[in-house]
């Protein structure tokens, strides 16, 4: 019974949309209306406000964390263990991509599977955060910087604890973050990927076209 507790109450930690709750605070354009219409940081930097774009990162990846370190630091009193932070892990990050309190339509997951690594180990999560800051750094494309640190992130799981119970969570949202951005992948290969801090796209386009509508309604 508690696995299923620990389990369900990751999920709702991973459903809430710090995207779309910080964009709607700060008197932004809904992240799901422009650009990548991703309610993720990357998005919501597309809008020009990097305060919003900062506190949407900080926020998603704090709930992936905060998801698995309750499970590490109170699961042990009710005799979870490595499989509770296991599940906790991807019902977090699934909960990010599959968000029941906005009708299942989530981010890609990219700051949430950072938090969750931390909580599993910060070294583990710092070398696939260091790994993402590298070619984003470099090459500008924060749908490439994901994919990168995805296949990285079990390697590094391997190469720093050996076969362990939790590493299959590592692989499963590997997979995911590759099948999530597998429209990005296709914009790589024909050289249409935005890059990062792109705004032409943006918000501001979505508010303009939204005028418009309304001016073409009157009239």
């Amino acid at each position: 019974m508690s696995l299923l507790i620990a389990t369900v109450a990751a999920y709702l930690i991973g459903s809430i949309s710090f995207a779309v709750i910080v964009s709607a605070a700060m008197g932004l354009a809904d992240p799901r209306s422009y650009g990548s219409k991703n309610p993720g940081a990357t998005n919501v930097l597309r809008s020009g406000n990097k305060t919003a774009a900062i506190l949407t990162l900080l926020g998603d990846a704090f709930k992936g964390w905060l998801a698995v370190w309750l499970v590490t630091r109170v699961g042990p009193r009710f005799g979870l263990g490595d499989t509770a932070v296991a599940l906790a892990a991807i019902a977090v990050f699934l909960g990010h991509l599959y968000p029941v309190f906005f009708k299942f339509k989530g981010g890609k997951g990219v700051a949430t599977a950072a938090g969750v690594l931390l909580a599993i180990h910060p070294v583990l999560g710092l070398a696939t955060a260091l790994t993402w800051l590298i070619v984003a750094f470099f090459m500008r494309y924060s749908s490439l910087a994901a994919l990168v640190s995805a296949v990285f992130a079990p390697l590094f799981d391997i190469f720093l604890f050996g076969e362990n119970e939790i590493a299959w969570s590592v692989f499963a949202m590997s997979a995911l973050l590759v099948w999530r951005h597998r429209a990005n992948i296709g914009k790589l290969i024909a050289g249409t990927e935005s890059r990062i801090g792109d705004k032409k796209s943006g918000a501001q386009a979505a508010a303009k076209a939204d005028a418009g509508e309304a001016h073409a309604r009157k009239h």
